[in-house]
């Protein structure tokens, strides 16, 4: 994908033992770190790219403090990611980071600034866990159709894409597959129509082996967010 510039996160390898719920708590907290001394060399439109959700947790958080209350963050997945500590998902932190942005997830992950459940839309979500339903029937959030989530969209606007949003018949390298998703023109045309985005991510792309035509789905869609830049 174009870029002016490419900053690299290294991220550690971790044995260390489960903490407050969440596995490689250590590495997370290591990343979250030096995620945070990256953007402050970075005074430009910001593109987050690789990894799983968790990627996303401190450019949103900056974001948030850049735009304050007038920032909505469009989470465009599969799950809604609000997942608690101590739920049954294995301590897999990507599955938290929703729920960590509004403030109710791990104290050592939570960032400096939070969202409110006001800034927050989803959109394409299909796989929502009871535990995942209550916590955001208790936040007054709502999971609406993928299309219905872009109608009405001001910025700034901060765009979150998990590529397991997408049709596995069109996309697979993904590290969870759900079936029933949209097509990938589809989501490049409501990406197209979006306004006033400062800032965005594409996560969860995890191939087995190199596939050509999935790296033209990850560039366009890239290419489509960068325009913003």
């Amino acid at each position: 994908m174009p870029a002016d510039r490419v900053v690299t996160v290294e991220v550690p390898e971790s044995d260390g033992p489960m903490a407050g719920g969440v596995r490689a708590a250590d590495a997370l907290v290591a990343v979250q770190r030096a995620t945070e001394e990256a953007l402050t060399t970075i005074d430009d439109f910001v593109l987050t790219a690789g990894g799983d959700c968790a990627v996303d947790l401190v450019p949103i958080s900056a974001a948030a403090a850049k735009y304050g209350a007038d920032l909505t963050l469009l989470w465009i997945d599969a799950n809604p990611d609000v997942y608690g500590p101590g739920d049954p998902f294995s301590g897999a932190f990507h599955g938290m980071v929703v729920r960590t942005l509004l403030g109710d997830g791990p104290p050592a992950l939570t960032p400096r600034t939070v969202l409110t459940p006001q800034q927050v839309v989803f959109a394409g979500v299909r796989v929502v866990d009871d535990c995942e339903q209550e916590y955001l029937r208790n936040k007054g959030l709502g999971v609406e159709g993928l299309e219905a989530a872009f109608e009405g969209l001001k910025g700034p606007l901060y765009v979150h894409l998990d590529l397991d949003v997408l049709d596995p018949t069109e996309f697979a390298s993904v590290g969870y597959s759900y079936p029933a998703g949209p097509p990938v023109a589809r989501v490049l045309e409501l990406i197209a129509g979006l306004d006033d985005v400062v800032g965005a991510a594409i996560t969860e792309h995890a191939p087995r082996a190199r596939n050509l035509r999935e790296e033209e789905v990850v560039r366009a869609l890239g290419t489509a967010l960068l325009r913003f830049a």
